[in-house]
């Protein structure tokens, strides 16, 4: 039986039990075996290392490329596509935490709203409420996705060359708060560093000059037009109207337009679309003639009194279920019947849903 050690007999020598039996190794021969053995396992290591960063980094730029999607900090902003939402005023044993205004207004799909014509007002006059008081309320995410969807109406209007005056109402809404929201920025009333606020009003100063540099291009077909019908469905078509500017704008078309827009008949509907009896009794306005002024009622009125809202498609919120959806999506409600728990929601009411 050989030695299993090293041979004192024979030193430098070594027996070494193989496949084919045991063979006598010299020194040499068992450093170049064991350097070959070696620089093999440190060759695997190393792959592994690699391999083991390369997954690192994979995994650490998935998370940031969704962490930047969440944030609206990517190139292409990211934008919720819920059709509903459940809103939780308060912790309990099943859920954690309350739904804010932030989050709803991330989370429901207002992209697509925008590009719906019955929800595009909607969506411009919630915009407005939001810049007049709401926006130190929002979350920083939040209020990237306020911009973010500004820009993409803002887009919409320069494309579709409509809706131009309530887009600039809008901007210079949000300008004048935001300069008086950039003046308190050490009381933490926004999110973010000053420079970005700064670089988003002159983005706004950007739109507003696009705004007021575009050019309806008048239709090229040589049919019917406005002026070619009879005054009479003229008048039928301007009672269907419900802003008064869009009257004036009107009668600076043509002067036969613009006598129809100064019919008295005309001016007291809209005063009582859009203001209730006791409102115009103290607003009184009468001419020489003795007749009241109700053109001149309808303006006054206008800057005391907030106009009635209309809108084709509003938000909806279900009572038993309380879930926030919009008219045509169909919410898992459970009661059995779900008309009768929901309730239209205006702007303000949405916003005041949210006060706890």
């Amino acid at each position: 039986m050989p030695f299993l050690g090293q041979d004192w007999r024979s030193p430098g020598q070594s027996w070494v039990k193989t496949q084919e039996g045991w063979k006598k190794t010299t020194a040499n021969d068992s450093n170049n075996n064991v350097s070959v053995e070696s620089f093999c396992k440190a060759e695997q290591e190393c792959f592994n290392k690699e391999n083991l960063l390369l997954s690192l980094s994979y995994d650490m730029a998935a998370k940031k490329r969704k962490k930047d999607l969440m944030n609206n900090n990517a190139k292409v902003p990211y934008f919720h596509r819920e059709k509903w939402i459940y809103v939780h005023k308060g912790s309990t044993k099943e859920r954690h935490g309350y739904c804010t205004l932030g989050e709803a207004f991330n989370r429901l799909d207002f992209c697509s709203a925008i590009k719906d014509t019955r929800r595009f007002n909607y969506i411009v006059r919630l915009l407005e409420l939001i810049a007049k008081s709401q926006l130190p309320s929002l979350s920083g995410v939040a209020q990237k996705n306020y911009m973010n969807i500004l820009e993409r109406v803002v887009q919409k209007v320069l494309d579709d060359q409509q809706n131009v005056r309530p887009i600039k109402e809008l901007l210079q809404t949000l300008y004048l708060s935001l300069c008086g929201l950039v003046q308190d920025m050490g009381k933490s009333v926004l999110v973010g560093n000053i420079n970005t606020w700064l670089r988003r009003m002159e983005n706004i100063l950007q739109w507003q000059q696009q705004l007021d540099n575009i050019q309806i291009n008048r239709p090229a077909s040589t049919g019917m037009t406005l002026t070619d019908l009879p005054a009479s469905l003229q008048l039928n078509i301007m009672q269907s109207m419900t802003d008064g500017k869009d009257l004036v704008s009107l009668g600076q078309v043509c002067p036969e337009l613009g006598a129809l827009t100064e019919d008295r008949l005309l001016w007291k509907r809209l005063c009582q679309y859009h203001f209730t009896d006791r409102q115009i009794r103290k607003r009184l306005m009468m001419s020489d003639k003795g007749l009241l002024e109700w053109k001149k009622m309808y303006f006054k009125l206008s800057r005391c009194y907030p106009h009635r809202e209309q809108y084709s498609d509003t938000l909806h919120f279900c009572t038993h279920c309380h879930i926030l959806f919009w008219k045509d999506t169909n919410h898992p409600c459970t009661a059995n019947n779900p008309e009768s728990c929901t309730m239209s929601l205006s702007p303000q009411d949405f916003i005041d849903l949210f006060k706890f």
